[in-house]
C-alpha cells in the first residue's frame, strides 16, 4: 500500500526536471479544508446578519471571499498538477492503447489515485449543501418571525 511521500515519484510538473511529485501533508490538507468550511459558513451567514445585524454583512463578505480565494486557489493548483500528471506521462493514451505501464508511469497512477481517495472535496460537498439548506431555512423563518 502507498505510504505517503516514500513512493512518491521524482517529477517536476513545472518543467521536465526529475523532482517529488506528492501528496500534501494532511495537516495542509485539513486547514484549507477548515478554510473552505468557513467560507462557505461566512457566506450562508450573511443572510442571518442581514436581519440580525446588517453591519456585519460586509466583514462577513470579505471573510468568504478572501478565504474563498484562497481554498480554491489551492483547489486549481491540485487540479492542474493532476492533469499535468495525466498529460505529461500520456496515461490516457497509454491506457487506450494497452501499452504496458512504466514504473514511473504506475507510480503517477498511485499517486493521482491516492491524492483523489484522500481528498476531503466529497466532505466538502456534503458540507457545504447541508449549509445552504440551513440558511434558506433560517432565511425563511427570519422572514415569517419579522
Amino acid at each position: 500500500m502507498w505510504q505517503g511521500h516514500q513512493n512518491a515519484v521524482y517529477y517536476n510538473l513545472k518543467s521536465m526536471e526529475q523532482k517529488k511529485i506528492h501528496i500534501v501533508p494532511k495537516y495542509i490538507m485539513y486547514s484549507f479544508f477548515v478554510l473552505g468550511l468557513l467560507s462557505a459558513i461566512a457566506f450562508r451567514s450573511i443572510i442571518i446578519f442581514q436581519h440580525i445585524e446588517p453591519p456585519w454583512v460586509r466583514p462577513v463578505w470579505y471573510i468568504g471571499t478572501i478565504g474563498y480565494f484562497l481554498f480554491f486557489l489551492y483547489r486549481y493548483n491540485i487540479t492542474k498538477k493532476r492533469k499535468k500528471a495525466v498529460a505529461d506521462f500520456q496515461l490516457i493514451e497509454k491506457l487506450k492503447t494497452n501499452v504496458n505501464l512504466t514504473e514511473k508511469d504506475r507510480e503517477v497512477v498511485l499517486y493521482l489515485l491516492s491524492s483523489i481517495r484522500l481528498s476531503l472535496e466529497d466532505m466538502n460537498y456534503a458540507i457545504i449543501f447541508l449549509l445552504s439548506v440551513v440558511a434558506v431555512v433560517a432565511d425563511v423563518l427570519l422572514i415569517f418571525m419579522n
